[in-house]
């Protein structure tokens, strides 16, 4: 019986896990998009999700620096904490989490193992919303779904274009009376 076990063990030791999801995680924050399989995807995401969390925190110079050391406890890289804090922590400063994203890529052709590519959200080149863009440190505008002034709107300018077609034909039969 597995009650209480919420972590997925990767049929590995302790520390073997850990050393996996410390280079998984430092690749993942140097690369912005890595292609591995389905299960170490989504325990990567459990794992490096709190620590792009810590990087939000700056309210001031030591819970920076705490912040600093305790992610480098995790991650064991300079370079890779690095990156995180200067290049990631600010165009993730106004997304209240899901920092990542998953997407199954279908089955390895050697041994039927689910592949998937974990990407960092803020980071997408190809579709999204900042394409493009620098990210906003200020949160997204809540809108309403009903488009009320839009849609009265549209109607307004088709029956404006009616009437000008009207006008339009109403001049081309006048000159063919006078002639």
């Amino acid at each position: 019986m597995r009650h209480g076990n919420k972590n997925n063990n990767l049929s590995r030791t302790a520390s073997h896990r850990k050393a996996l999801l410390m280079n998984l995680g430092c690749q993942l924050i140097m690369h912005k998009r890595i292609t591995t399989t389905l299960a170490k995807a989504k325990a990567l995401r459990t794992y490096i999700e709190p620590l792009i969390t810590k990087t939000k925190d700056t309210a001031s110079k030591e819970s920076i620096m705490h912040n600093h050391r305790i992610v480098f406890s995790y991650l064991n890289d300079k370079d890779a904490v690095k990156e995180l804090f200067t290049v990631v922590a600010p165009k993730v400063a106004g997304r209240p989490g899901g920092y990542t994203r998953v997407i199954k890529l279908g089955q390895r052709i050697g041994d039927a193992a689910e592949v998937a590519m974990i990407e960092l959200v803020d980071f997408n080149e190809i579709y999204g919303k900042g394409v493009g863009t620098t990210a906003v440190a200020e949160p997204a505008k809540k809108t309403r779904r009903s488009s009320v002034k839009k849609k009265a709107a549209d109607t307004s300018s088709i029956e404006e274009a009616t009437e000008v077609k009207a006008e339009d034909t109403a001049t081309d039969t006048e000159p063919k009376a006078e002639a």
